[in-house]
């Protein structure tokens, strides 16, 4: 078989790109990629050199989820435009997935975290500890407000802020520290979602930066005012001025079955 060039069999030209011949055989039955020539002879494909970056390019599409028939579409009718069309598509997907993975990795992250302090937490201790600016997705509640129209209010929250799904985001709630002080200590004023992908402020909640009182209280709600004058007078007695919000969130929904083994992280902002 004389070729001014050197032509590859399907098995080095499959070996050179990393992948199956079975794979190029299947691209050339259905006609998305076809050899350069069929050796007279003994009827095997043969492949050129020069056919490598177009052989790339699907292979890096597929690798983007494209699927084949928008391959063959675009093979059809190749061009720098419809590459750029189809690339520019791609990429603006890919970032949205990006973004979604780095918001699973924070959940991870979150989660890890959450266990690690499972199994060295003191559960009697109240501790100081810094936090970072986190804004947050609040509703509005009230001692009248039903378990129901809770659920409705979180739902149509996400739904709002896209969010696919619940691990995605941490859930608690909030009463105002004004309230704890003169002892109404299930004064809750607000749910809120932290989301972690949400960059923007406007009309959110600002959980400021600084220093917190952190504590934790195991078990039913009804005992968690005995675990808030503990807080109360810890502050008192540190000298530590408490402001804004108190931020409750379970930490350990996950690993356990009754409500008596529930443990509450609680989060109050010091005056500084």
């Amino acid at each position: 078989m004389e070729k001014t060039e050197k032509l590859l069999t399907i098995g080095q030209f499959a070996s050179l790109h990393g992948i199956n011949k079975k794979t190029l055989m299947w691209y050339d039955q259905i006609g998305l990629f076809k050899p350069a020539a069929i050796n007279p002879a003994n009827g095997y494909r043969c492949y050129s050199y020069r056919q490598s970056p177009i052989l790339e390019t699907i292979l890096l599409l597929r690798e983007l989820d494209v699927s084949i028939d928008e391959i063959q579409g675009f093979m059809k009718n190749r061009s720098a435009e419809n590459l750029k069309c189809l690339l520019d598509e791609k990429i603006a997907a890919l970032d949205l997935q990006i973004v979604h993975l780095e918001a699973l990795r924070n959940t991870l992250r979150n989660h890890q975290q959450n266990m690690t302090t499972l199994l060295t937490m003191d559960l009697s201790q109240i501790s100081l500890v810094e936090k970072e600016e986190c804004c947050l997705v609040t509703v509005d509640i009230d001692r009248d407000t039903s378990f129901e129209k809770e659920v409705e209010l979180i739902t149509a929250e996400t739904a709002r802020y896209q969010l696919g799904r619940l691990h995605d985001a941490s859930y608690g709630s909030m009463i105002p520290v004004s309230s704890l002080l003169m002892g109404n200590f299930y004064n809750y004023t607000c749910l809120f979602v932290e989301i972690p992908f949400l960059k923007q402020k406007k009309g959110l909640h600002t959980q400021p930066k600084g220093k917190y009182l952190r504590a934790f209280h195991k078990g039913s709600w009804d005992n968690i005012p005995k675990r808030y004058e503990a807080i109360l007078e810890y502050a008192r007695n540190q000298g530590l001025t408490l402001t804004g919000f108190s931020y409750e969130k379970g930490i350990n929904e996950a690993v356990i079955d009754r409500i008596e083994d529930y443990i509450v992280q609680i989060e109050i902002p010091i005056l500084e």
